[in-house]
């Protein structure tokens, strides 16, 4: 039986360029899905308990002029628009006095200083928080489900919890620094 000669090349390549390749195959559906489910606009309306009882903070009435004068530009992209600092650039990684960490926009207290562990993240991060003084919200924004957290006053985005924190909660709140300010005991 003589072999069949091979297609001609150019039909070969246009064979491949159509072809999908394997990481849209993989991904494609995971990102569509996050797409469809993903509320627009990073400062989405919340509505969980700890967010509700500061619905009528003047905090949330400041236009986004107000906030860029009162942050650095980098606060400002973390608190208003969901960004992430790259890890290990915050100087309260290295914060071990007694006080209080309380968010750079509003100054709610978030987080006492004994909380606070290093979890290697490259993240100021704590195993537990001051009840009802953050909100909690999903987010696809990397493809799959996280819990996003963020002041329960002025809504800016602090950071995700984990639970791969150590005991008592198992948690673990990773939190960008440009996010807090620290208020020494």
């Amino acid at each position: 039986m003589p072999l069949k000669p091979p297609p001609p090349l150019d039909r070969i390549k246009s064979m491949i360029r159509f072809a999908p390749s394997r990481r849209m195959v993989l991904f494609a559906p995971a990102a569509l899905a996050a797409a469809c489910a993903a509320p627009a606009g990073p400062n989405r309306t919340v509505t969980d308990a700890a967010t509700a009882r500061f619905a009528d903070s003047d905090w949330r009435t400041l236009t986004d002029e107000q906030w860029r004068a009162r942050l650095s530009p980098a606060a400002f992209a973390v608190l208003r628009e969901e960004d992430t600092e790259r890890p290990f650039t915050s100087p309260l990684n290295d914060e071990h006095r007694p006080g209080t960490f309380v968010c750079a926009g509003c100054e709610l207290a978030l987080f006492r200083s004994e909380w606070k562990f290093d979890s290697g993240t490259g993240w100021p991060s704590f195993y537990d928080v001051i009840a009802d003084h953050i909100g909690t919200k999903t987010d696809y924004l990397i493809g799959y489900p996280r819990t996003e957290y963020h002041c329960a006053r002025c809504l800016g985005h602090q950071g995700h919890v984990f639970p791969d924190g150590p005991a008592p909660t198992g948690l673990r709140y990773c939190n960008n620094g440009v996010a807090l300010q620290f208020i020494a005991a």
